[in-house]
């Protein structure tokens, strides 16, 4: 057999070395792989040609092709090999451990690796059955001379690392797939894990013998067993997560003290920090994590700290990495801290726990943002603390954190840059300032979630540090930087320094304000101090748009104080109204927003403070006014703020009649323009209307004006007004009040008021021209009003650029968020357009129903008015355009059409999306598809074709859509009519489709278990009426028709159940195993067979006969007197 085994030894050694030469021609290489997968599947030498091309005196690629050869054989042919080739194969792969690898510095770690996983494979078929000597044959390898696992005091020969490592290597791997990947069956994944538990430890005794024993060689400059000493610990992390506590915590937390020491060894200090980590993030029984609170103790804690402090090798990557594993295990200290202090495991506050809030407090303020970041849940679980936080060193560490917060909320550290420390650690965490920035924003929110519990811990100081921080950058000089604003010179960017410190600032002073005036009483507040704060920050001057902006967040976030101080409300007013005739060119987004936000903090003030802004409504009116009288002062936003802001207050007159008449006076101009003939026929007709919108004209010159501008902001500023009426106006909240001023006009049945909205009578008038519009709008996606879009706005219906980007989480970049035009181009603004328009009128017809009530739902024939315009062409509008209709559509009347039109246009759309813009267009249809499922939560009514939606929608490409139309839809719907009388066509289909998803969806399990449920309940519903479902059971793939019997039976038969409800459901899911589909990744790989050995554990039932039980024990004995002594 020697010469084929050879010759064919050759042939693969050319075929591999063909497969691995980088200059080998694509065909070859091809032919080569064919050749070796062949050689696997079929040739009988496998073994033989296996074993030879392992010898170490091969090429390191050709050995380990045979090692693959081996492992190949023992997963896919073990099962049918004659016990003495398995024991032949066994003994080879042995020795291969003892004298096939090269010293542990010169071998290669794929070498090593694949050697390890022929043994493991060998392990998981044949241990501890029928291989019961393989932990002492392991030990036996790394030469200590140990008998058994259970007594280890070794005495280690020379040139054994390898073995050792390999030994390492094995029993890390054998941990991983039993534990970690479970790739066994139940029943070997079970024996193989009591078996190591038995053994656990000796294993551990053994792991630690090794360990201490390198560790200490390692101190005399001995590389090798550093590698030694790092299996070991790798070795251990995969052991340390899922072992007893005991273990880890015996002989007084031995193995804790070894890790702390290690954090001191440079080339083990980051496999230290891993199993210290994975040892202290043990959860478990509070009594047996009570040992873990040694770590506070001063010993351990000094080495912990002593491995923090910066060494002068400079900052690389291993050192940061370290860092931050280290960072997680002083967080993981906080977190079973917070556990044990004040549970019942009774554990005091440790007397050093200054010691670990300053070193946590160290990784704080360390210049990596990411490990502050890391710091923060711990320091919000601390704060909330009912015990921790009442603790003098926790308050005293509140108040340096709040300090600490000045500077990390501060946003430096782009990995493009080198102006700050955090630039260097930024470019290892991030890969563009894209990245960093979308972090930051994370980061900040975080933070502020921990200041508002530090500032319930030390309020008065956390208001002093909002305020020195504030006063400073009053009078600090403003520092644009080297990022010059496209504002013009002179003017901060997003980036320059002043506007970061000013953001900064404003964030932590909101987030500071915000609490103070929750938790402190009105007698206890700085009242005093604020409104200095607040006349500082009036009396600032500033052009810049940027640090407006901010100056404005603060007002509104110090406003309060006037509260207690009415006289200086006029300045305030004064200031913001200022701001909101800003004027500056170029109108850049800043510019814009700057204005906006004038215009929302005016509104913001009447809605929360309406009694105390009355005073101001004839100035605020008469102000209006006069920005109202040019048409091109204000945006349509901005006008709209200011609208809303005057109905506000107008709810404050409490009188039906007066706010009637200031409603119809308020809305005079727009009811003109909305009834007038001109409006009338262009909003009826869609030629017309894009005509008047002007996108049937051709706009060569990008710079040039778009002459139909100002048509658009007419019908925008109308549909605004409406819009910013119906959703303000109301009446009063107080009953009494109510009927005072006439707003109640009778009473249900039940004694509830019903009320009448002044807003009525002018918005009903209205109601017809946007009815028309809605229509109109939908209409414009007809293939004819298409075709009369000039080429400039061929795309005017398209999803405009930042909302692609918002729908595919793409970043804009960061400068250009501020620093951009409000439009770049005629096709832009046309594109607002349209999205903003259709949008409002979709809010308005929501907000309808809240604000008019009776007087909207008794229109005559609304259905038929709604379902003429809102649903008119439905099939034609694109997904992106069906959100806003999902949101109001649960409010409206006629529900039953609306969601059969629903269907059939989700139906359609749920298929393959166009090539061209396929990613964006099912990230859209999966976005409509869970509007479509939050809208069918909340209907009950209309079960046919609610029902044929969401069965239909399980088996739509999308998981998350799945796995809640499973959990909280399908059933809810199903199960108001499961007692009636289903055709048996339906119930097939409805059945049929959950395992259609379970097909497509199966292998994922959240669904998995969503889909099983839903399954169950269906056949437990309706199987004992509908034998249909048992015919569907039938045709599943794999099934056992004697156990279909058995389970279809007990649910024909509930009498025949004695199951629990858990067992029950495991033999339904074993039933319909057959249906979960594979993973595309999965589908064409070859199935390993691991056969079940027999088992090592099983457990006698204990007996029921009493009779038979007593009568061994004897039953005179079991009454004697005797007995009850004991």
């Amino acid at each position: 057999m020697a010469d084929p085994v050879a010759a064919m030894c050759e042939q693969l050694i050319k075929a591999v070395n063909v497969m691995m030469d980088a200059e080998s021609n694509q065909r070859y290489r091809l032919e080569a792989l064919k050749f070796c997968e062949e050689f696997k599947e079929k040739c009988p030498f496998c073994v033989p040609c296996g074993l030879q091309l392992s010898d170490k005196s091969q090429a390191a690629v050709v050995r380990h092709f045979g090692l693959q050869i081996l492992e190949h054989v023992i997963k896919f042919q073990w099962n049918s090999m004659p016990q003495q080739d398995k024991v032949h194969l066994k003994n080879c792969t042995m020795e291969l451990l003892k004298n096939g690898t090269y010293p542990i510095l010169e071998e290669e770690s794929h070498i090593k690796d694949a050697l390890s996983r022929i043994v493991v494979e060998m392990i998981k078929r044949e241990w501890p059955q029928h291989w019961p000597d393989m932990l002492k044959e392991m030990e036996t390898l790394t030469s200590f001379g140990v008998v058994g696992f259970e007594h280890c005091h070794p005495t280690p020969l020379p040139h054994q690392d390898t073995q050792t490592e390999l030994v390492m290597l094995i029993l890390l791997r054998l941990a991983e797939d039993v534990i970690t990947f479970q790739t066994l069956p139940m029943q070997r994944r079970r024996d193989i894990q009591q078996t190591l538990t038995q053994n656990m430890d000796g294993i551990f005794t053994f792991l630690l013998t090794i360990l201490q024993q390198h560790v200490d060689e390692y101190r005399r400059l001995a590389k090798a067993h550093c590698r030694v000493g790092i299996a070991t610990l790798n070795t251990l992390a995969g052991y340390i997560d899922w072992v007893a506590l005991i273990h880890i915590t015996n002989e007084n937390c031995h193995l804790l003290e070894i890790l702390c020491l290690l954090l001191s060894e440079p080339e083990l200090q980051l496999e230290a920090a891993e199993c210290l980590l994975i040892a202290i993030s043990r959860k478990g029984k509070l009594e047996d994590r009570k040992p873990l609170m040694l770590l506070f103790d001063d010993v351990a804690m000094h080495y912990i700290l002593s491995a923090a402090q910066p060494e002068g090798t400079g900052h690389g990557e291993t050192r940061y990495t370290f860092l931050k594993r280290l960072c997680q295990v002083l967080c993981a200290l906080g977190s079973q801290l917070c556990a044990l202090v004040g549970s019942i495991a009774e554990v005091e506050v440790p007397g050093n726990l200054n010691k670990y809030m300053e070193a946590f407090l160290a990784f704080t303020t360390h210049p990596s943002q990411f490990l502050r970041s890391s710091t923060l849940t711990t320091w919000g679980n601390v704060f909330r603390h009912e015990v921790l936080s009442k603790d003098p060193v926790i308050v005293q560490m509140a108040i340096k954190y709040l300090k600490a917060t000045t500077t990390n909320l501060v946003k430096t550290g782009f990995p493009s840059k080198n102006d700050s420390p955090a630039c260097e650690y930024a470019r290892v965490d991030f890969d563009s300032d894209e990245d960093f920035n979308a972090f930051f924003n994370s980061f900040r929110a975080q933070q502020g979630e921990v200041i508002r519990p530090a500032c319930k811990i030390a309020p008065l100081e956390a208001f002093q540090v909002a305020g020195e921080w504030l006063q400073y950058q009053i009078n600090t000089p403003l520092d644009t930087g080297n990022c010059m604003s496209k504002s013009g010179e002179g003017f901060c960017s997003v980036l320059s320094p002043s506007v970061v410190q000013w953001d900064a600032m404003t964030f932590f002073t909101e987030s500071v304000m915000g609490q103070l005036f929750k938790i402190l009483d009105k007698e206890k507040l700085p009242v005093d101090q604020g409104m200095e704060l607040l006349q500082a920050v009036v009396n600032y001057e500033t052009r810049d748009p940027l640090i407006l902006s901010c100056v404005l967040s603060n007002l509104s976030t110090l406003f309060p104080f006037i509260l207690h101080q009415p006289q200086f409300l006029p300045k305030v007013f004064y200031k913001v109204r200022a701001v909101s005739n800003f004027v500056h060119a170029p109108r850049t987004r800043a510019v814009k927003n700057v204005r906006r936000h004038a215009c929302s903090s005016i509104t913001k003030m009447c809605r929360d403070y309406p009694d105390f802004m009355m005073p101001c409504f004839d100035m605020l009116y008469m102000q209006v006014k006069k920005l109202f009288a040019n048409e091109l002062l204000l945006t349509q936003m901005e006008k709209s703020a200011l609208m809303e802001a005057l109905v506000l207050l107008s709810n404050q007159f409490k009188d039906y009649s007066k706010q009637k008449a200031f409603l119809e006076e308020h809305m005079a101009s727009v009811t003109a323009r909305w009834l007038s003939g001109e409006m009338r026929s262009v909003l009826w007709d869609p030629a017309s209307f894009l005509a008047f919108v002007g996108t049937d004209q051709v706009i060569n010159e990008p710079g040039s004006e778009d002459q139909m501008g100002i048509n658009r902001s007419r019908i925008s500023f109308c549909v605004y007004t409406i819009l910013g009426v119906v959703k303000r106006a109301r009446w009063p909240t107080d009953l009494e009040e109510a009927k005072a001023g006439g707003f109640v006009v009778g009473y249900t049945s039940a004694g509830l008021p019903i009320y009448r909205n002044p807003c009525t009578e002018p918005l009903l008038a209205l109601l017809p021209n946007l009815l028309a519009l809605i229509r109109t709008h939908n209409s414009l996606y007809l293939p004819e009003n298409q075709a009369r879009l000039s080429e400039t706005f061929k795309r005017a219906y398209d999803v405009m650029d930042v909302e692609k980007n918002l729908i595919l989480a793409i970043p804009q970049p960061v400068l250009d968020v501020y620093d951009s035009p409000v439009y770049k181009s005629s096709l832009e603004r046309m594109q607002g357009f349209f999205c903003t328009l259709y949008d409002n009128c979709y809010h308005v017809l929501g907000n309808a129903g809240p604000a008019l009530q009776q007087d909207f739902y008794t229109i005559e024939g609304l259905a038929e008015k709604l379902l003429g315009s809102a649903l008119i062409h439905l099939e034609h509008v694109p997904d992106h355009r069906l959100r806003p209709l999902l949101h109001i559509l649960c409010k409206m009347p006629s529900s039953g059409q609306w969601c059969s039109e629903l269907y059939q246009s989700m139906d359609e759309c749920s298929g393959e999306s166009q090539v061209t813009q396929e990613m964006l267009e099912e990230r859209l249809v999966r976005l409509v598809t869970r509007e479509v499922l939050d809208l069918l939560s909340e209907l009950h009514d209309m079960y046919m074709t609610l029902l044929a939606i969401s069965f239909n929608s399980l088996s739509w490409r999308d998981t998350t859509n799945c796995q809640r139309a499973a959990t909280l839809v399908c059933w809810a719907l199903l199960r108001q009519v499961v007692g009636g009388n289903l055709l048996p066509e339906a119930v097939t289909w409805l059945y049929a489709s959950v395992l259609s998803a379970l097909q497509m969806h199966g292998q994922h399990d959240g669904c998995n278990a969503a889909l099983t449920q839903l399954a169950l309940l269906i056949y437990d519903a309706l199987r004992p009426r509908y034998v249909e479902l048992r015919a569907i059971m039938n045709q599943i793939p794999n099934i056992h028709p004697e156990h279909l019997e058995q389970f279809d039976q007990k649910t024909v038969d509930p009498m025949l159940q004695k199951v629990g409800e858990k067992k029950r459901k495991d033999q339904f899911k074993k039933l319909i195993a057959g249906t979960v589909g594979k993973p595309l990744g999965q589908q064409f790989k070859k199935e390993v067979h691991i056969r079940n050995l027999p088992s090592l554990f099983k457990k006698a039932k204990p007996s029921k006969d009493i009779v038979s039980d007593s009568t061994k024990a004897g039953l005179v004995e079991l009454f004697s007197p005797e007995h009850d002594d004991h």
